[in-house]
């Protein structure tokens, strides 16, 4: 499969680069577009000189999205094993 080559904008910068299909071109551009959004958040709300910290602060906020989904996911996980263990104990034990 020929890959697509997008170019994408930043914090100013153009990235050139080449996805697999138009979703993961879509993707790319809603990720780009986000991260913009927020460097401009970050710029007009608190004092930072350097685009590297205004990037450093998008990269952690993104990530820690991404880890509080996993833990939320997996606590939700475990819910549905013990709820679903607890029904089974139930039926078991009528069924004795």
């Amino acid at each position: 499969m020929e890959k697509l080559k997008i170019n994408v904008v930043i914090a100013g910068r153009t990235y050139p680069l080449s996805v697999s299909n138009t979703k993961e071109e879509e993707g790319m551009r809603k990720a780009a577009n986000a991260i913009n959004k927020l460097i401009s958040m970050y710029e007009e709300n608190y004092a930072v000189s350097d685009k590297q910290d205004v990037l450093a602060m998008c990269a952690l906020q993104f990530a820690s999205k991404v880890e509080i989904s996993s833990i939320e996911e997996d606590f939700t996980n475990r819910e549905v094993v013990d709820k679903i263990k607890e029904l089974t104990d139930l039926v078991d034990s009528h069924l004795k």
